[in-house]
């Protein structure tokens, strides 16, 4: 497992791509550059809203929380929905399991949820490193909207160096990527 350092919180702050208000602008932008890739979702707001403006993400991350509060019913109901799988994650964190689930929902033939135990919020790195290039992934901004990042090569070497930062075993934790 991975854990964030304090001192690394602030990289965290400032977004790592555009910001959107709206799903069908994010999801326009997204399809201009490569409608064939995967989209994948990290938060339950982010999948919600994807699901509502009609892409559900072929893997979705979500922890049944937005703001450290459970979401609402209906957000709930939306997004807990197909192929469902467990993970569990700690918060601050990223393990192994979650990183396997990743790897293996993106390698699915059927859009994935993983129903993360714990929390979902530093997914994002782990889902960059799995996803292929050209991918689109989607994670929330709290207050401001969704971001939306497409996985390049420098993304990809950029999301690396973070995780690198992190306590704990790297190696272990991106050895189901790098398989």
């Amino acid at each position: 497992m991975l854990t964030l350092p304090t001192a690394l919180r602030t990289a965290f702050k400032e977004p790592f791509g555009p910001v959107y208000t709206e799903a069908d602008d994010l999801l326009a932008d997204a399809s201009s550059e490569d409608a064939d890739a995967p989209l994948v979702a990290v938060g339950d707001v982010v999948t919600f809203h994807l699901r509502r403006a009609g892409r559900p993400p072929d893997v979705a991350v979500i922890d049944g929380k937005t703001k450290r509060e459970a979401v609402g019913e209906e957000i709930r109901r939306a997004v807990e929905t197909g192929r469902l799988v467990e993970v569990e994650n700690e918060p601050g964190t990223v393990s192994v399991d979650l990183v396997a689930a990743l790897v293996a929902a993106l390698d699915a033939d059927e859009p994935t949820t993983l129903l993360v135990e714990g929390e979902e919020d530093l997914a994002t790195l782990p889902a960059v490193l799995a996803a292929p290039v050209g991918s689109t992934v989607v994670y929330g901004q709290p207050d401001e909207g969704m971001v939306r990042m497409t996985v390049t090569d420098a993304v990809k070497t950029e999301m690396r160096d973070l995780l690198a930062q992190f306590d704990g075993d790297f190696d272990a934790v991106v050895a189901p990527i790098d398989a």
